[in-house]
């Protein structure tokens, strides 16, 4: 498969589970709203005849857009500047860190990492910026923030920070530490709140 083809099933796969696994993170967050977003779980199949279009480019971040099923959503997205396995050199897809906008779905700033990896059933991965660690809801080989009241907060800091490090364990038992610069994140969520007003 082509570098452009797995960018594609990635952002497609982080995409498809936005919606139920927020809403299912929601869900379980103390005083979170009620899980309205459940029925449209499936409100974003696939990125589908959609492919993504890079409208910036910003450090390591890039600023993305699609329109799947007519509806716009943003994203910025970037690679991981390190990444280590225990045991060593376990092979596994790439990783990428998204933060998506869905305006027709009212979410700004959902962060979610595709870890590269099937994730252990029922384990919690972190996500350290900024002198704090944030529990992460895990799902297939997706991360979503379990405390969404925490979100916004989370990418507060993640503006501010220089970097991002995101534990996880495989199905495996594989431990991964992946470390994302967030050189350029400002500007790539500066230009993903400009590209996608409704």
């Amino acid at each position: 498969m082509s570098v452009r083809g797995m960018l594609a099933a990635s952002i497609s796969a982080a995409l498809l589970c936005a919606t139920s696994c927020h809403a299912l993170a929601q869900a379980t967050s103390k005083g979170a709203k009620a899980a309205a977003a459940k029925p449209e779980a499936a409100a974003v199949p696939a990125i589908g005849g959609s492919e993504p279009t890079l409208i910036g480019q910003f450090g390591t971040w890039g600023a993305y857009m699609a329109t799947p099923n007519g509806k716009k959503v943003c994203f910025a997205l970037a690679k991981p500047s390190s990444s280590k396995t225990n045991p060593p050199n376990r092979p596994r897809d790439p990783a990428y860190a998204f933060i998506s906008t869905r305006p027709a779905e009212k979410v700004t700033n959902e962060v979610s990492i595709m870890i590269g990896y099937a994730l252990k059933p029922g384990s919690e991965s972190t996500l350290e910026v900024g002198g704090a660690a944030y529990a992460m809801y895990t799902q297939g080989d997706g991360l979503w923030i379990k405390n969404a009241a925490e979100e916004e907060r989370m990418v507060d800091a993640m503006r501010k920070a220089a970097d991002v490090t995101v534990k996880g364990v495989s199905s495996k038992g594989t431990e991964t530490i992946d470390v994302f610069s967030l050189k350029g994140l400002s500007q790539a969520l500066d230009r993903v709140a400009q590209d996608c007003r409704r």
